[in-house]
């Protein structure tokens, strides 16, 4: 089912405005409410002869079919397509043919560039519990990679002009929110060391101590994206969000931007999530042991359990970028502005850099030594 949203005083389209978090109409400039905009009426099972046929797999389908790896058969709200199938959709504006992947649940018209939100794979079960709206508009987003381009000292020159931007895309990325009980105890041999002097010899006294800590910590909010197109490491770097800006989750946030859903469930992705925290019980654990010359850890236990998980939708924005033939990708938070990537990087600045580094610190070292009164050497 396409959706698209229509501004009630001229009929153009409309669309989410990052800056004032409202529905805008760039035709008459008209802003709508989204918490007042009306629920479409999603009908369940086959469309109208004027929209194509989705038929959504029942659960007794999806556990019949084989190729499905789930662990748990009691639940049918992962409803997942096949890897190489393509939906057709038609704009309800020029009636163009719109295609789509098995994932992708928000686009824009590609003839007539109107935003549609495809409500059948955002339905019941289907539907993300929360969602970030766009705090970074698609100029500010230009505008802040220029910005962040000239910041790189070791990149091309003609690099850092940012003139090459291929395409930038506003994208809402599938993520699971965590909430988590890390619970931890470790068992450790401490010393300390004490240094003394008594006539003309010199006595260390080392002092052994058996310490015990344990904690048990919650942990709200622990993010994990659930699309199996972008890169972990890519999407890790993009946090820390600021949840504060959670919103309960409504189709017209959509409008105008791309969005997908999700690839896994949050039992597929606990794993992953486990280890994540599991790592900042364990800082939190060994950090309550200071004040010791050395710890030596005799048995440590960690345990992390999964309290709730919430589909979420999260802003980003996908920079391509088009230097000597070769594509660069970068993502931008699309609430904080934060930009992650790895930019060409350029020989010949290397080497200017590492000279010019080396050089003040040659001159810092003879200064030391001047200033100790060994003289220039």
């Amino acid at each position: 089912m396409v959706i698209q949203y229509k501004c009630p005083n001229c009929g153009a389209d409309m669309a989410f405005d990052s800056k004032s978090g409202k529905l805008h109409c760039e035709s008459c400039g008209r802003y709508e409410d989204i918490d007042k905009m009306p629920a479409p009426d999603i009908p369940e099972g086959e469309t109208s002869h004027d929209e194509p046929k989705v038929n959504p797999f029942n659960a007794d389908e999806i556990k019949a079919e084989k190729s499905f790896d789930y662990q748990n058969e009691e639940s049918d709200y992962h409803r997942t397509f096949g890897s190489d199938e393509v939906k057709e959709y038609h704009c309800n504006n020029c009636g163009a043919i719109i295609l789509t992947d098995k994932d992708t649940t928000a686009t824009t018209c590609s003839f007539c560039g109107a935003g549609v939100v495809l409500g059948d794979r955002l339905s019941g079960t289907m539907a993300p519990t929360k969602i970030i709206p766009f705090k970074i508009s698609k100029a500010e987003a230009q505008e802040k990679f220029v910005k962040w381009c000239h910041h790189g000292r070791v990149t091309p020159k003609d690099f850092m002009t940012a003139d090459r931007i291929k395409n930038i895309t506003g994208m809402y990325v599938p993520f699971w929110l965590y909430d988590l009980n890390g619970k931890g105890d470790v068992d450790a041999t401490c010393t300390r060391v004490r240094t003394y002097s008594r006539g003309e010899y010199i006595y260390t006294e080392t002092s052994y101590y058996h310490v015990y800590r344990k904690v048990d910590l919650n942990y709200l909010k622990v993010p994990v994206d659930a699309s199996e197109k972008m890169p972990d490491g890519l999407m890790d770097k993009l946090e820390p969000y600021q949840y504060s800006d959670l919103k309960q989750f409504n189709m017209p946030y959509l409008s105008g931007y791309v969005s997908e859903k999700y690839n896994y469930d949050d039992k597929q992705l606990f794993p992953r999530v486990k280890q994540k925290a599991g790592s900042f019980v364990d800082s939190y654990l060994m950090n309550t042991i200071h004040g010791y010359s050395s710890v030596i850890t005799n048995r440590k236990d960690i345990s992390i359990g999964q309290r709730k998980a919430f589909y979420t939708l999260l802003p980003v924005w996908m920079v391509c970028y088009d230097y000597k033939d070769a594509e660069h990708i970068f993502a931008m938070n699309g609430q904080t502005g934060k930009i992650v990537g790895k930019p060409p990087l350029s020989k010949s600045r290397m080497a200017q850099w590492f000279l010019g580094i080396s050089l003040i610190s040659f001159i810092i070292i003879k200064l030391i030594v001047f200033l100790l009164g060994g003289g220039l050497v």
